[in-house]
């Protein structure tokens, strides 16, 4: 199986520490590929929406996305981690999450991220692991994905791991493994189900397209919609055996 993993940073804290755990179970054998921000995405989306209305690969960061969204797109599993900074994910994974505006499903979204699933690894010393967590699966259940774990960590008295209590970090441990042993359990030659939620979704975007589309058939994101077969009775969970 593959695996793609997006660290919201470059530093060997705690995050890394309890992403390091939950991989364990998988490098025997995993083909694992890592990113980690900014270093594998440096720069900022501009909004200039030229992915959208032009082509992905007119992005002027392209070079780096279009590396990351080949990853995505050929993994069974896809790990975000990000500690949490004043309560939100990191600045680097949200400018990261912003040049995939073109894969939200109002737009072209990738009919393989349908199938696939995903991991959200954080923490925080106080209250914002959760709210850092949905930064980062807002995106995600956008993208089309419906099967999205989520992992957060309190750490209460200290950020480094080497200063947690012993009991901390025993606790964070054995929380990481057993979401480990879980989804290395999972059978990933089957795609992963696509809710109800997420198809209403669709098909609400489905009716703007289809407006969309019949109003300037040269739109790009109509074109795309039209050449998926999504403004006719296909759908990206259907051909997939979902």
């Amino acid at each position: 199986m593959k695996i793609t993993v997006i660290n919201g940073t470059e530093k060997h804290g705690v995050t890394y520490r309890l992403k390091e755990i939950f991989l364990a179970r998988f490098r025997s054998d995993a083909e694992i590929t890592e990113y980690y921000l900014p270093k594998d995405c440096p720069a900022f989306c501009m909004g200039c929406t030229s992915c959208i209305s032009n082509g992905i690969h007119t992005c002027k960061d392209a070079a780096f996305t279009q590396k990351i969204a080949a990853s995505l797109l050929e993994s069974d599993l896809i790990i975000m981690t990000s500690p949490s900074y004043v309560m939100h994910a990191t600045g680097a994974m949200k400018a990261m999450l912003d040049h995939f505006a073109y894969l939200w499903m109002p737009h072209r979204p990738a009919p393989e991220l349908f199938a696939k699933r995903a991991v959200i690894i954080t923490q925080c010393l106080g209250a914002g692991a959760r709210s850092s967590a949905k930064d980062i699966k807002h995106s995600l259940s956008w993208w089309g994905i419906s099967e999205i774990r989520i992992f957060t960590g309190s750490l209460i008295n200290n950020i480094f791991w080497e200063n947690l209590t012993e009991k901390k970090r025993t606790k964070l441990t054995e929380k990481m493994k057993r979401l480990s042993k879980k989804l290395t359990a999972i059978d990933y030659q089957k795609p992963a189900r696509t809710k109800t939620t997420t198809k209403v979704k669709f098909l609400i975007c489905r009716v703007i397209q289809k407006s969309l589309h019949k109003n300037n058939p040269e739109y790009p994101d109509g074109v795309y919609w039209e050449k998926m077969g999504w403004l006719d009775k296909n759908r990206p969970w259907k051909h997939r055996g979902i």
